[in-house]
């Protein structure tokens, strides 16, 4: 069995530890959006909410918890986009033409860049777990240490097949660049729209009807909603509505998750087995 891709893995893996502002920016931007945007606003909305008591039997959850799982998946996007950004500085500083030369199958190149940003998003998707919760975020109410681990792993499943997918489409999009100011200008334009038409900060059922269609297509979508089955349970309420999550809405998710991964790997794909340098 071929390993080349494992030398792709770690040269990316020790760039990001290495990088400290980068790595610190990457959990700062999170924290800053629970402890000030999600406390602030959690009071307004919590107040809305208390003109609508939850049903019987349904447990009722804060601002802050619900918009928990967005930042998750915000923080998971935004390092997954942000990935393709190596393989850039690769091809303006002339690696990846010695990469391209090696007997190493470029399949690996995509394998090596994946793998690392899955890694990255797993932990920084459980630190900010921890640290949303010792601001006050309900997450995994009731469960014992195994019903945890167990939802924890659902979370960082869920977490995994979405940034793969997002980081073959920032190789896609970065095999395609000249310029790092091009790449970045792509993904702020990619970014904020995806993240403002999901349902990571707010219910999107009132949403325009073109807004609508767009969250249903939209990624970011499907990946909170299983971090919010796994992490606050099937069955909530919040925002004046009864949240219910069955285990067919949970595999759909999943299933749509890996369609768009499958997508954004052929794209990836195409650009590198066309990329030449010369």
């Amino acid at each position: 069995m071929s390993w080349e891709f494992a030398t792709v893995f770690w040269r990316d893996m020790i760039r990001f530890g290495r990088f400290r502002t980068l790595l610190f920016s990457s959990l700062l931007q999170p924290a800053i959006w629970m402890a000030f945007f999600g406390i602030a606003m959690s009071s307004n909305f919590n107040r809305f909410g208390s003109f609508a008591p939850a049903p019987d039997g349904v447990t009722a959850i804060g601002y802050l918890t619900f918009m928990a799982a967005g930042v998750i998946a915000m923080t998971s996007m935004f390092t997954s986009l942000s990935g393709g950004m190596s393989l850039l500085f690769d091809k303006t500083f002339g690696l990846m033409r010695e990469m391209l030369a090696s007997p190493m199958p470029r399949s690996h190149l995509l394998a090596g860049i994946g793998l690392s940003g899955v890694v990255k998003a797993c932990i920084q998707s459980v630190i900010i777990m921890v640290f949303g919760l010792a601001i006050g975020v309900g997450f995994f109410p009731g469960k014992t240490l195994v019903g945890i681990a167990v939802s924890v792993a659902g979370i960082l499943i869920f977490v995994g097949v979405f940034s793969l997918g997002f980081l073959f489409l920032s190789s896609a999009i970065a095999l395609k660049q000249e310029s790092h100011e091009g790449m970045q200008g792509i993904i702020t334009m990619l970014s904020m729209p995806l993240f403002f038409t999901s349902n990571a900060l707010y219910p999107v059922d009132n949403f325009p009807l073109v807004l609508k269609a767009i969250a249903v297509v939209n990624p970011l979508t499907y990946l909170v909603t299983g971090i919010r089955s796994f992490a606050i349970g099937n069955e909530f309420y919040a925002f004046g509505r009864e949240y219910c999550y069955t285990q067919a809405d949970i595999l759909f998710a999943f299933g749509a998750l890996c369609l768009f991964t499958l997508v954004t790997f052929a794209l990836a794909w195409h650009s590198v087995k066309r990329v030449s340098l010369t």
